[in-house]
C-alpha cells in the first residue's frame, strides 16, 4: 500500500457547513482504513471537540491519531493517551491578558471539560464552547484563574484590522517565545513556539516510521499550508483561498461537495490492489468487532476469492459441542463482505442484502473451519458470493449464498 497516513483538517474539510461528516465521506473513510491507511485528524479544536469525530470514524479500531490545538498535542485514538504536547508557560498569560484588555479583545483558553474566558457573553466564545461540548467558566481576572499550562490562548474580536495589527506586533515582539496566527477573521491564536500542524505531523511521522511519500494531507485554511507542504501529496479543498490552493499538489471539490471523499477515492482507493490489502492488519483491527469476537481470521484475498478461518470453541459452538449455524453464516458474510468491498468502485458502498445456507454436516469443538468465498455474479447493483465452509479434514460443512447490494455513495 503506497500511503500509510491520511491527515485531515476538520472544520471546512472533514465537516460540511452543517458541521457534520456526510454519509459519503464517512463510508469512504471507513473503507480506506480497511486498506491499512491510518487517519489523523489535525485541528485547532481542543481534544474534546475532535474525539467524537474520531469515534464516528472508528479510528480507535484502526490505529488513528488526533492532533489537537493546531499541533499542540498528539492523542492516540484507541485509548486517548497523549504521546506529545507543548504548552504555554503560565507566566506569559498576564501579558496576553493585558494586551487583550488594552485592545478591548476577549480572551479564552481550554482546560479539561470547560472553556475559561473573561467574557462569557461573547457570541464567538459561546459558539466555540457549543462546538466543542464545553461549559463556559467566566473569570474577570483571567490570568489569576489560570493555575495550569494551557495549550493555547485565543483573542477574540470582530475588529479584524485591530487583530491583524496585534498579530504583526507580536510576530516581532514574541518571536521565539510564542507563535501567533489567525484561525478565523475574528480569532488570533497564541501557541507555544514552533507549534503548528506541520511540525507536529513531522513528530508523528518519525514516531511511526512513516516517510513523506507515504502521507496525504487535506485542508482548506492558511493554517493548513505547511501541513500540505509537509505531506507527499497536499490536497486543497475547492473552496480554499487561492493562496492555499497554489501550495497544494491537487485541488478537490468543496466540503459541501464531499471533497474529502472525492480526493480519497481518486488518490487512494482507485489505486488499491487486492494483493496489497494487509490481512494481518485487518485481523488485528477487527478483534473487537463481531469477527474478532468469533475468532475469524482472513487468510487469503484475491479479486475472485476470499478465505478465512474460524475456531469451533465456546464462542461458536452449540451446547452439544457442534458448530453453530449462526456462527457459520456470520463467517460467510464476513468473507463475502471483504470480497465485495475490495472489488467495488471507489465511489460505491456495499451492504449485505441476503444470506441463505445449506448445512450439510457438522464440525466439532476443537476443530477450525475454513471458509472459501468465490464470486459468482459481479453486477452493477449486486454481488453474489458462494461461500463453502470446510472442516480441517476438508469435509464440507455448509454451502452458503450471500447477496450484497452495491450502491453509489451520496
Amino acid at each position: 500500500m503506497k500511503y500509510k497516513l491520511l491527515v485531515l483538517d476538520v472544520d471546512g474539510t472533514l465537516l460540511n457547513n452543517a458541521k457534520e461528516i456526510s454519509k459519503r465521506t464517512l463510508a469512504t473513510l471507513l473503507k480506506v482504513q480497511h486498506t491499512g491507511v491510518r487517519i489523523v485528524l489535525a485541528s485547532g479544536r481542543p481534544t474534546s471537540g475532535i474525539m467524537p469525530l474520531a469515534k464516528a470514524l472508528e479510528m480507535d479500531h484502526f490505529g488513528g491519531y488526533i492532533m489537537s490545538y493546531n499541533g499542540g498535542k498528539i492523542i492516540r485514538a484507541k485509548d486517548g493517551k497523549s504521546i506529545f504536547e507543548r504548552r504555554i508557560n503560565p507566566e506569559q498569560i498576564p501579558y496576553l491578558e493585558k494586551k487583550a484588555r488594552k485592545n478591548n479583545f476577549s480572551i479564552f483558553t481550554y482546560h479539561d471539560d470547560y472553556l475559561l474566558t473573561d467574557n462569557a457573553a461573547d457570541p464567538h466564545i459561546i459558539q466555540e464552547a457549543r462546538l466543542n461540548n464545553l461549559r463556559i467558566v467566566e473569570e474577570e481576572d483571567f490570568s489569576i484563574a489560570i493555575d495550569f499550562a494551557p495549550c493555547k490562548c485565543v483573542l477574540v474580536s470582530d475588529d479584524e484590522e485591530a487583530l491583524r495589527g496585534l498579530e504583526a506586533h507580536w510576530k516581532r515582539r514574541l518571536s521565539g517565545v510564542l507563535d501567533v496566527f489567525p484561525s478565523e477573521p475574528f480569532y488570533l491564536e497564541v501557541v507555544p513556539p514552533g507549534v503548528d500542524k506541520a511540525n507536529t505531523l513531522g513528530v508523528l511521522m518519525e514516531q511511526l516510521g512513516v516517510t513523506r511519500d507515504e502521507v496525504i494531507a487535506i485542508g482548506d485554511g492558511v493554517a493548513d499550508v505547511t501541513m500540505l507542504q509537509q505531506a507527499g501529496v497536499g490536497v486543497a479543498m475547492g473552496h480554499a483561498q487561492d493562496s492555499v490552493k497554489v501550495c497544494a499538489d491537487y485541488v478537490t471539490a468543496s466540503n459541501e461537495e464531499d471533497g474529502v471523499a472525492q480526493a480519497v477515492e481518486k488518490l487512494i482507493l482507485s489505486e488499491v490492489r487486492v494483493s496489497e490489502i494487509p490481512l494481518d492488519y485487518l485481523n488485528e483491527q477487527a478483534k473487537h468487532a463481531l469477527m474478532g469476537n468469533l475468532g475469524i481470521q482472513y487468510t487469503y484475498a484475491s479479486p475472485e476469492r476470499i478465505e478465512a478461518t474460524m475456531p469451533v470453541d465456546e464462542r461458536t459452538r452449540q451446547p452439544f459441542g457442534i458448530l453453530h449455524g449462526g456462527a457459520t453464516l456470520a463467517l460467510a458474510e464476513t468473507v463475502a463482505g471483504l470480497g465485495s468491498m475490495v472489488i467495488c468502485q471507489p465511489d460505491e458502498i456495499v451492504v449485505g442484502m441476503q444470506v441463505s445456507g445449506n448445512h450439510v454436516s457438522s464440525a466439532h469443538e476443537g476443530d477450525t473451519v475454513r471458509a472459501v468465498g468465490t464470486i459468482v455474479h459481479k453486477g452493477r447493483s449486486s454481488h453474489v458470493w458462494n461461500v463453502d465452509v470446510f472442516t480441517s479434514t476438508n469435509k464440507l460443512v455448509s454451502s452458503i449464498r450471500v447477496v450484497n447490494s452495491v450502491m453509489k455513495k451520496k
